[in-house]
């Protein structure tokens, strides 16, 4: 028995990468998959429907069941027609993970309009116009799994401003779709995938690691901690029934672990029985809501999770271990 048996999913951007293993992944497990793949290049242009072709021809091959789908996530009745699709075939859409995206880097000061504008629609509109449509399904059946990609960008990526603000925006429709569907047994949640794939193949640094050894870095990814098919657990069992209490979270998954984020939460106020002037908050504000500001945490901050004293971490066997931060509250 697999742990998705008889569930029915969509895939947005499944033909390559991260989108590929996880469609790859929820079909072992059982699920029907729709892998859906416009075939695009990484800026956001053309079109291909080899790659979705392939991740389903994998699959039927493996003995699962997949169909693919060749639309544009950007496209507001595009994405409504790929989860009619997973509805018309098998009757219910039980799974959405939406992972579809493009990059158009450049610093905020010279982006175009048209950079902002390609990379919002496929990340932020795509998650919107795939979510809106399988959030009718899913409410009229009282239940199903949104799974959607965010980025480490998020938090601060400074060459990215038009792809960090995609991603900041998918948690705010991820927690207002998580409070909103909770009631109908829907969950929603967020990961920030990490692994090396195509777009860490376009990077500067992706280039150099081809100029030394002769291979891109997703060729030397597979089966190492920098693998993205290492995002796919995860997904598979926040797609499961085991996980119809969890929603609302975040998660980084890093290397062959994965990490828990901490929601947004108050940490200083600073409050009065009066309007507080500008003169007064400036010689207030330094040793209150000022004292020890640190800068946004970055793309880097996973990694500082290894620097940890090792007296916080737990060991659980096998080759597994766990830590939690010692500032989490109780």
């Amino acid at each position: 028995m697999g742990m998705l048996d008889g569930k029915t999913a969509l895939v947005t951007g499944a033909g390559r990468g991260i989108g590929r293993g996880i469609a790859i992944a929820l079909a072992k497990a059982g699920a029907k998959v729709v892998v859906n793949d416009l075939g695009a290049s990484l800026s956001g242009e053309g079109g291909d429907q080899h790659p979705a072709a392939q991740v389903v021809d994998e699959i039927v091959k493996a003995g699962g069941t997949a169909a693919p789908n060749f639309g544009s996530v950007a496209d507001f009745a595009g994405a409504a027609a790929m989860v009619e699709q997973v509805v018309r075939a098998w009757g219910r859409i039980d799974i959405l993970v939406h992972v579809a995206g493009i990059l158009r880097d450049r610093m905020i000061f010279n982006m175009t309009e048209a950079e902002w504008d390609a990379v919002i629609a496929v990340h932020l509109d795509g998650m919107f116009n795939c979510t809106r449509a399988a959030s009718v399904a899913m409410r009229e059946q009282r239940g199903g799994r949104i799974i959607g990609m965010s980025s480490v960008s998020a938090l601060g990526a400074p060459g990215q401003p038009n792809y960090a603000a995609a991603k900041a925006g998918i948690l705010g429709l991820t927690w207002s779709t998580a409070n909103a569907l909770a009631k109908y047994g829907v969950t929603a949640n967020a990961i920030f995938p990490s692994g090396a794939t195509r777009m860490i193949d376009s990077t500067p640094r992706g280039r150099e690691v081809f100029e030394q050894t002769g291979k891109w870095p997703s060729e030397l990814a597979a089966g190492t901690e920098r693998d993205p098919d290492n995002v796919a657990p995860l997904v598979v069992f926040l797609a499961s029934d085991a996980a119809q209490h969890v929603t609302g979270q975040v998660f980084h998954s890093f290397g062959y672990g994965y990490t828990l984020l901490a929601q947004p939460q108050a940490v200083r106020r600073l409050e009065a029985d009066r309007r507080l002037t500008p003169d007064a908050l400036a010689a207030l504000f330094p040793a209150t809501l000022g004292r020890g500001l640190r800068p946004p945490p970055g793309t880097l901050f996973g990694k500082s999770l290894e620097e940890r004293p090792l007296d916080e971490w737990k060991d659980l066997g096998d080759g597994v271990r766990f830590w939690q931060s010692p500032w989490e509250e109780p």
